[in-house]
């Protein structure tokens, strides 16, 4: 009794100490903001008209008289424009900066200048509006004079930036990183976007803004073509769609980067200039598990015996800050945790990885050995006085790194071998917006006060704020690089910048239990992955609050087909494992988690390619037809990859729902049956399934233990006429896929399956090349034919035998199926009519 009643005191104790830490931090932040703002006053700068210009190596100088343009062609594709003055951004979110020189042309004209390459062509006007055209010379993108905001002082000029572009009357918007919004950023009843990565405590739904992980590139579609625009400003940021697009920027000089082209191409500059993701460690595009409430060794166990008990496939676990010692970076509670290297290896036996959170606060404690290395290398931000900047977090008053130091992030790099050593594999980083605890205002560090180092040039947080979350992301990945050579570094970071899928994943952090968060979570993915960010997924359930068996069942269903597939939830929740309720929706959670990871070899070749072109791993529909503006403002609705087009169920207690087709013909998933795309249609929707439809002409790997299915789905012979598959010119239709295999982790040896579908109107021919030197991983390859009846099937020249739908073999090089393909013709000849 007197334990009990000595675990409770401390418990108020500590809830008490974190209370008046949230109390008397705003005072003081608000106390030391107030000081420093100027009173100065404001004035707005426009550019006051050229004086003069010079042609230099790849572009343009321009001289304004209050302001200088420079206009570079990193490629024929890709512009950089500058204009001065203001603080040159630190390259933190840029990984290309060696660019073959491009072939330009300068001009002077009469009022205006133009410099153009074989694919762009920007005009300069004499009163610094700018003009973007393609090489048809059609205007894609117009821009206003720039306005620069200048504070006067007797010291100092403090400077901000505005600058607007024309939007026409159908385009749409889309990227910004993590919203809550709709997937076109122009529509709906918000159209102003903050750029401040903030912590929203327990739960956002529709509408708030901003979150975590804010990002300055936004794409444009209309029928007159798509760009893409990155501002390479991490200061405090507001952007604005109405009838122009305004960025306002705090600080900094305005430096953009434009591109133009297929929203294909623009992915693959945007991830050429601020780099390609990794290629992730297979066994983490399969499911994970994770509660803020896993208090001991002995729940987590349990946990892990409920997935083997119900024969759910499972490859992490994550813990949330119970497993470490008062909540403290880098650490573990030996008496909670106290055989976590042992236990680590029992889970790595069944497959099952251990991932340990981390904060980036520092406990202010000088017994903390951590504190005290900090403090004596001087890697904590502080503020112009000398003094630490603190602030409360989990684990109470709390320094902080500054990531915009190399020293720190060598020093905090340095700190992650103890937990590899105890056998964690990865790591998701949590409150690294940074975020503290506080009763009201912004829930950071002060941005006037608190002083960065900035790669030794200094600065302060307005600027390394939104890049903090990215910075902490490249020193993690550094350690794991250094400390386990041998494996693919996995780190899930809350916050980030552009860049950030150089090094981590994300999620979308603690969305509302609720359908219209479920809802929500999709144009969010769909928004991050245009963004640069290919890997992130949501709290399946919602992060606070206990969802309904339909509700957590829906939400499943959508996340098995998302990049990270992660249940979570706060300590408040009831424990949420899929055994948490009951039949049937136990079994139809296990029959999609199944399918998830019969999928493997799909997720995992689309994750190659994402490291090849920067392509999401998820999509809207528009991916596969940017020219129809009936899929522009879809966003209940994605395709993963080419092949799979995914419809959730998103409305409590629905059964059916409407579903857009894109372009093509588009095989039902469930039942084989072939419909014509650029349609609406009706769906069936059981409990049990969602709308899932094949493209045709797709080829869907999939496995089963050694035994890969190649799902093959037959191109329509009517699509002659559409000329969607090229070839027809030898009334063929040929489509094509890869399929990429390596050892799962690190760096050895990979091999490439090429696989040709080519289809004339009475056989189907499938050739397979190969590259690469590691072996097959797979004893045994069957074709699963969808659609058509075989007759007759050849492998390698020889007749072979089959059943059904389906044949078998070892290995191939070619294989000729003769079947009743004139089915196929006739069913789109009946669906026509209707």
């Amino acid at each position: 009794m007197n334990l009990q009643r000595q675990v409770l005191l401390t418990l108020r104790f500590v809830k008490l100490r974190r209370f008046l830490g949230s109390l008397f931090y705003p005072l003081q932040r608000d106390w030391l903001e107030l000081r420093s703002r100027s009173h100065n006053m404001e004035v707005t700068e426009e550019t006051g008209g050229a004086e003069k210009a010079e042609s230099i190596k790849r572009g343009g100088h321009f001289y304004f008289k209050h302001l200088e343009l420079e206009v570079t062609f990193l490629a024929t594709d890709l512009i950089r424009v500058d204009w001065q003055p203001g603080k040159v951004p630190l390259p933190y979110g840029i990984a290309r900066k060696d660019w073959e020189e491009a072939e330009i042309d300068f001009q002077d004209k009469e009022n205006c200048w133009i410099i153009s390459s074989s694919a762009l062509k920007v005009i300069i006007n004499a009163d610094g509006s700018l003009q973007f055209q393609n090489s048809l010379g059609q205007t894609i993108r117009e821009e206003l004079p720039p306005q620069r905001r200048v504070k006067l002082s007797d010291t100092a000029k403090g400077e901000g930036w505005r600058i607007k572009a024309k939007l026409k009357s159908d385009e749409c918007i889309y990227g910004l990183g993590e919203r809550a919004a709709p997937l076109n950023l122009r529509t709906g009843k918000k159209r102003s976007y903050r750029m401040w990565n903030s912590d929203r405590p327990g739960k956002y739904g529709p509408g708030d803004d901003p979150l975590y992980l804010c990002i300055p590139t936004y794409i444009s579609v209309c029928q007159n073509g798509s760009y893409l625009v990155f501002y390479e400003n991490s200061f405090r940021a507001n952007f604005t769609f109405t009838d122009v697009a305004t960025a306002e920027f705090e600080g900094g000089a305005l430096r953009y980067y434009f591109t133009s082209g297929s929203l294909q191409q623009l992915l693959e500059r945007y991830t050429e200039l601020t780099g390609r993701p990794a290629l992730p460690p297979r066994w983490a595009l399969g499911y994970h598990q994770s509660r803020w409430g896993y208090e001991t060794e002995e729940e987590v166990r349990k946990t892990a015996q409920g997935f083997q008990t119900y024969n759910l496939p499972l490859s992490a676990i994550h813990l949330d800050i119970d497993c470490q010692k008062e909540f403290r970076a880098f650490t573990i509670d030996p008496d909670r945790f106290p055989k976590l290297g042992e236990f680590s290896r029992e889970l790595a036996s069944n497959g099952v990885r251990l991932i340990a959170i981390n904060s980036p606060g520092v406990k202010v404690d000088p017994k903390s050995k951590l504190f005290l290395e900090g403090k004596l290398q001087e890697v904590f931000c502080r503020r112009a006085d000398g003094k630490l900047v603190t602030a409360p977090v989990w684990a109470g008053m709390c320094a902080f790194p500054d990531f915009t130091n190399p020293l720190a992030r060598h020093w905090w790099s340095r700190q992650y071998e103890y937990l590899l050593d105890l056998g964690i594999t990865g790591f998701w980083h949590d409150m690294n917006e940074p975020a503290v605890l506080v009763l009201w205002g912004d829930r950071t560090l002060p941005a006037r006060t608190t002083l960065h180092y900035m790669e030794g040039r200094g600065g302060d947080h307005r600027e390394a704020h939104n890049v903090y979350g990215l910075l902490q992301a490249e020193a993690a990945y550094e350690a794991l690089c250094e400390y386990q050579p041998q494996r693919r570094p996995f780190i899930v970071s809350r916050s980030g910048w552009a860049g950030l899928q150089r090094y981590a994943w994300t999620w979308t952090g603690d969305v509302e239990t609720s359908w219209e968060g479920l809802r929500q979570t999709i144009p969010t993915v769909l928004n991050m992955g245009l963004s640069g960010i290919p890997y992130t997924g949501p709290d399946i359930g919602g992060f606070k609050g206990d969802p309904s068996a339909e509700l957590y069942l829906r939400w499943f269903q959508m996340a098995c087909f998302l990049p990270f597939c992660r249940t979570h939830c706060a300590d408040n929740a009831n424990p949420r494992t899929p055994w948490s309720y009951d039949e049937p929706t136990l079994n139809i959670i296990r029959e999609f988690l199944q399918l998830r990871y019969r999928l493997m070899p799909y997720f995992y070749t689309l994750a190659w390619q994402a490291t090849q072109t920067g392509h999401p791993l998820v999509r809207p529909l528009f991916w596969a037809d940017s020219q129809d503006s009936q899929l522009w403002s879809i966003e209940d609705e994605f395709l993963v990859g080419d092949a799979l087009l995914v419809c959730p169920i998103v409305s409590e207690g629905t059964t059916a729902r409407s579903v857009t087709l894109p372009t093509g013909y588009w095989y039902n998933y469930w039942n084989d049956t072939l419909l014509d795309g650029k349609k609406e249609i009706h769906s069936e929707a059981p409990r049990e399934q969602i709308p899932v439809y094949v493209k045709a002409g797709s080829i869907l790997p999939m496995e089963e233990r050694e035994k890969l299915i190649l799902h093959i789905y037959p191109p329509v012979k009517n699509n002659f006429q559409d000329n969607q598959y090229g070839d027809v010119e030898s009334s063929n239709i040929t489509t094509s896929s890869y399929l990429y295999s390596d050892g799962g982790d690190g760096y050895g040896e990979w091999r490439l399956d090429y696989l040709r579908m080519i289809f004339d109107s009475k056989t189907l021919q499938l050739v397979r090349e190969e590259q690469g030197n590691f072996t097959f991983p797979y004893t045994t390859i069957q074709l699963h034919l969808h659609g058509v009846e075989i007759r007759q099937v050849w492998i390698d020249g020889k007749e072979a035998n089959y059943e059904g739908k389906v044949l078998q073999c070892n290995h191939f090089q070619e294989i000729r199926v003769q079947g009743d393909f004139d089915s196929i013709k006739l069913q789109n000849q009946i669906l026509a009519n209707h």
